[in-house]
């Protein structure tokens, strides 16, 4: 029996990650969030619902046990709270961590920096403690594409240098990075970072593009649409982002003997430490992203055409080849039947008829 905890699991990729493993009869999975309101409650709590965990039930640390599944149970907890993380971590003997809890949004961390630095950084220093102080076989960290930054030669690889972040978010995403590659060095905590790149599905973020041109589209209303429609994205549908942790999170990274100091290899480390890109590896026009969206609505959009936003980039492409040897990753969704079953979901999810 495995046991995992799993942060985020309100979330977007944190709930479908449980959705999958808790149907494994080897595993035994505590997930954990602290059900802020970045968005919706609502929508986070019909995630949590999916998974046998009523809304009724949570308080504050304290162990819920889901009505669905035996093998699940969930507590709310702010991973700023370091102890009761600790105490979890110390309660609980986890052999693998999966995190995926963070204050996400580039445009956000303009906004309200404060969150960024108390989640992102606070937060997760905190389970990198919990895992030194109650060794771990695997530590495996959400990072973002975003990490690249100002980098412009694509398709973009984990042996890239990515120390000009144009984002805060960005910036404490490679922060993360460090933090685990020091924890590994220092204490020998195994840590694999997975560079998630612009994942999108059903009961995906309210903040994402795709989901606020969905709304916007049905209500009649303009879609903004950056840097005048000349953006490419490696959009990648959340099944095939999953398939992708399920696969790494038994795969915990060994030290590379051939690493050298003085050529250093950012994505590898004389530590048990390792980053992968996790995306399509096929960046898609943003044009034609939206005309998947509106033949799946079967309406046309109107489109607001505007500069591009502070911390944007105009093109994201995952190098995924690490990933492909490593754990034979194939990420095989179209962005046609991703859009569709997004836009099937939402128009079930909010009781929607065309």
């Amino acid at each position: 029996m495995k046991k995992v905890l799993v942060t985020g699991t309100a979330g977007f990729i944190g709930f479908h990650l449980v959705r999958r493993l808790i149907r494994k009869d080897d595993y035994q999975i505590v997930g954990l969030d602290n059900i802020n309101d970045y968005y919706d409650k609502k929508l986070k709590y019909a995630r949590l619902n999916e998974s046998g965990i009523r809304k009724e039930e949570i308080q504050y640390n304290v162990v819920v046990s889901s009505e669905k599944y035996e093998n699940y149970r969930f507590i709310k907890l702010d991973l700023t709270d370091k102890e009761n993380v600790l105490e979890l971590f110390n309660r609980e003997q986890f052999d693998y961590v999966v995190n995926l809890a963070a204050q996400g949004g580039v445009r956000y961390s303009l906004k309200n920096p404060d969150a960024y630095i108390n989640s992102n950084i606070y937060g997760f220093l905190n389970i990198l403690e919990g895992a030194k102080e109650n060794p771990i076989k695997h530590l495996v960290y959400a990072s973002s594409s975003s990490v690249y930054g100002a980098n412009k030669k694509i398709p973009f690889s984990e042996s890239d240098n990515v120390d000009h972040p144009i984002s805060l978010y960005a910036a404490t995403k490679k922060a993360n990075e460090l933090l685990a590659h020091t924890y590994s060095a220092v204490y020998g905590v195994p840590c694999t970072g997975l560079r998630f790149f612009t994942v999108y599905g059903p009961w995906g973020r309210p903040d994402m593009a795709y989901f606020l041109f969905v709304k916007a589209i049905l209500e009649g209303q303009p879609i903004n649409v950056y840097n005048f429609g000349k953006m490419k994205r490696d959009f990648t549908y959340i099944d095939d982002i999953v398939d992708g942790i399920e696969r790494i999170i038994l795969m915990p990274p060994k030290p590379n003997e051939q690493w050298s100091g003085i050529s250093p290899d950012p994505k590898t480390s004389f530590a048990p430490y390792r980053i992968y890109n996790i995306g399509h590896n096929e960046p898609v026009e943003l044009q034609k992203f939206i005309a998947e969206i509106e033949k799946a609505l079967n309406k046309k959009a109107q489109k607001n055409y505007l500069p591009m936003q502070p911390g944007d980039v105009e093109v994201t492409y995952a190098d995924v080849s690490d990933l492909i040897r490593t754990v034979n990753y194939k990420p095989s969704t179209p962005i046609e039947i991703g859009i569709k079953k997004f836009v099937d979901w939402y128009l079930k999810f909010y009781q929607i008829t065309l």
